[in-house]
């Protein structure tokens, strides 16, 4: 499975983004899809899973209410709705992906390249 995420970029305090991953390989409609973000000088953290089908989400405590996470197994792709947008979720934004929905929130498997989101305050 590779991952390629896009949509990064600047925006302001309160805007909203959306990143999108495209996986390739013929796996991804069966494993769970997730993102995880690391900031300047921090560890890496979980911000968000979603199941095989799309039927169970999961969410940082932090990101409840303000992220959604959904996928498009038509198109191979998976999202992430990012709204009130804050300086502190300023950071590299990674898709990742993993057979089990309760691994990929700890350790997935696999990982694509970052993409840099920036919230100016």
């Amino acid at each position: 499975v590779q991952l390629q995420a896009s949509g990064g970029g600047l925006v302001q305090a309160g805007g909203s983004l959306k990143l999108s991953c495209t996986a390739s390989g013929r796996r991804f409609n069966s494993y769970s899809k997730g993102w995880f973000r690391q900031a300047p000088g921090l560890e890496r953290e979980f911000v968000a899973a979603i199941s095989q089908s799309g039927s169970q989400t999961y969410y940082a405590d932090s990101m409840k209410g303000r992220f959604t996470i959904s996928r498009d197994n038509a198109k191979n792709t998976v999202y992430l709705q990012m709204s009130s947008l804050k300086a502190e979720d300023t950071a590299v934004y990674y898709c990742v992906s993993d057979p089990s929905i309760i691994t990929i929130t700890t350790s997935p498997r696999f990982w694509g390249q970052g993409t840099l989101v920036t919230v100016s305050s």
